[in-house]
């Protein structure tokens, strides 16, 4: 079902089931999935890559040549997973040849109005984030992330699985996972409790995530010795290794 006055390129490829509304765009090379429906006035620009069973909203613009003045008009891509919701005036731009080239976007996710994606940023899957959050260029969220209203994000911060960052914060440092952290700039304030037991984390889960977290920033160690005595003191599950792995793994920094 495609409105009369949208615009298809004919190198455009389209799956069973689309919705093009009115005066919509879609660019040269670009791909959409089965039974993802595309709002009015919305422009997918070339190379952009869409998943079945996504539903677009008006006025968003998907694909956009980067904001980078390093950019030289490079083919470069966008790809977006199955069932992600993309609400009003989103953007999200392609990526960059010095970034690896693609900004991708995992399956499930929910981008709320206003959204601002930049090149080379990988989201995983099931993200919320709120109207207004912007992502600088070349960040990583994980799965299961939420990211508040009116957040700002500096590049290359990476944001770990099933981190909630509240409204209006702005993020310069890693966020590990399974943590809460909002203000300007961002602190931490403990577990994502409320998140992990709606995600039917364990009790015993939780509890090993909470003895972690203290040992790592609330009793005044060093990084390596706080390292150790996690090790020493905490149950090896997988999630207590996620959460040390991501910290030791950091490049900016861990936010404090």
């Amino acid at each position: 079902m495609i409105h009369p006055t949208a615009i298809i390129d004919p190198t455009a490829r389209l799956e069973t089931g689309v919705e093009i509304g009115p005066y919509s765009i879609v660019g040269a090379d670009a791909f959409i999935g089965t039974d993802t429906v595309i709002g009015p006035h919305v422009t997918i620009d070339p190379y952009v890559t869409i998943g079945p069973e996504c539903h677009i909203f008006q006025y968003a613009s998907i694909g956009a040549v980067p904001q980078s003045v390093k950019f030289e008009g490079q083919k470069t891509f966008v790809k977006i997973g199955r069932g992600t919701t993309i609400r009003e005036f989103v953007t999200i731009h392609r990526g960059t040849k010095f970034g690896g080239g693609m900004t991708e976007i995992g399956e499930g996710n929910f981008l709320m109005a206003y959204t601002h994606i930049a090149h080379d940023c990988i989201i995983g899957k099931n993200v919320i984030m709120a109207n207004n959050a912007t992502l600088a260029g070349h960040i990583t969220i994980g799965d299961n992330a939420t990211v508040g209203g009116l957040v700002a994000i500096h590049q290359f911060v990476r944001v770990g699985d099933y981190a909630f960052i509240g409204g209006k914060s702005a993020v310069v440092k890693d966020i590990p996972p399974y943590l809460i952290v909002s203000g300007d700039r961002a602190k931490l304030h403990g577990l994502n409790s409320v998140g992990l037991k709606r995600h039917g984390f364990s009790p015993d889960t939780r509890l090993a995530l909470k003895k972690a977290y203290r040992i790592i920033f609330r009793i005044g160690l060093t990084l390596n010795e706080a390292i150790e005595r996690v090790a020493a003191e905490v149950e090896q599950i997988p999630e207590v290794i996620q959460f040390i792995d991501f910290i030791k793994s950091s490049r900016r920094g861990i936010t404090r």
